[in-house]
């Protein structure tokens, strides 16, 4: 399995948290610690794919701020070639401020995330070339509908794509037709297709023209379907220290599964034993993640 390019085109953030010592008082200043960390679903995809051997280029739109020149340092330093991202003059980095209780469940938070639409047709047309060169190219609905249509109408390379959140789900509809792997949790599966089960709705995102899907389940493992073939796979028995992540890390597992050649069933269990390392660890990605623990 030699080394593989994969462009992911979505969106990065900074994540601000601020976690009180002790249960908080409402509508008044708690002690305790606000961290600053990197985040958002492309981002964290395109972290994951690093870590398991992959080449990686990473298409963004980034503010000219603190936190942008933070975000693009930091990605530098994890291997990702940054130089198809889009600095923008003037513009705000997306930043996602939330705060949790003293145990850290949260509580409410704030996405300011504007720029991602910066990503336009327009200027990935200038980098089409490129994008098409690559072994993969992985979309995120940060993005978009028009520039997922336009994606979907002129990127020639496999496609994989993450749906964010079931609200924004919807922005994938125009690229179904081009996915070749498609990983959406239950309810983003169930919102797309109107079904009421997770085995419908991956039978339905068939049948809408993604060659394989991957419902997970949560807690219950994950669902994989494609033409002729359903299975059915329970999670990796792990101690669990944080869920955040666990999505992102299984996406990127079944990318790179994908782009070495694997079936559907080895995708699926990579994708559990990555989430699996990721729910294990106490940060959103492992760092100890990488392709001998997958497959």
């Amino acid at each position: 399995m030699g080394n593989k390019t994969v462009i992911v085109i979505g969106a990065v953030n900074m994540d601000i948290c601020g976690r009180p010592d002790r249960e908080p008082c409402m509508k008044d200043s708690n002690p305790g610690t606000v961290s600053f960390s990197p985040g958002g679903v492309g981002r964290n995809i395109a972290h994951n794919l690093c870590l398991l051997g992959l080449n990686v280029k990473f298409i963004a739109a980034i503010g000219d701020d603190v936190y942008g020149d933070s975000i693009f340092e930091s990605c530098t330093k994890l291997g990702m070639d940054m130089h198809l991202s889009r600095r923008m003059s003037g513009g705000r980095t997306s930043s996602y401020l939330y705060v949790t209780d003293e145990n850290g469940d949260m509580l409410v938070g704030v996405s300011d995330t504007d720029i991602s639409a910066s990503i336009t047709p327009e200027y990935l047309k200038a980098h089409i070339k490129e994008i098409n060169e690559a072994d993969a190219v992985v979309i995120d609905a940060n993005l978009t509908r028009e520039t997922v249509a336009w994606i979907a109408e002129n990127v020639t390379a496999p496609l994989y794509a993450d749906p964010v959140s079931a609200a924004k789900a919807e922005r994938l509809r125009p690229a179904l037709g081009r996915l070749t792997a498609f990983k959406p949790n239950e309810y983003e599966a169930k919102s797309m297709t109107g079904e009421t089960t997770s085995l419908f709705a991956a039978e339905a995102l068939l049948n809408a023209g993604v060659k394989k899907v991957f419902v997970s389940l949560g807690g219950d493992g994950i669902v994989a379907a494609s033409d002729g073939e359903i299975i059915k796979l329970p999670c990796v028995t792990t101690e669990i220290s944080n869920c955040t992540g666990c999505g992102d890390a299984a996406t990127a597992a079944i990318i790179w599964a994908g782009v070495n050649g694997l079936g559907i069933a080895e995708s699926a269990s990579a994708a559990m034993k990555a989430a699996a390392m990721c729910a294990a660890c106490s940060e959103t990605i492992n760092p100890e993640l990488c392709p001998e623990l997958i497959s």
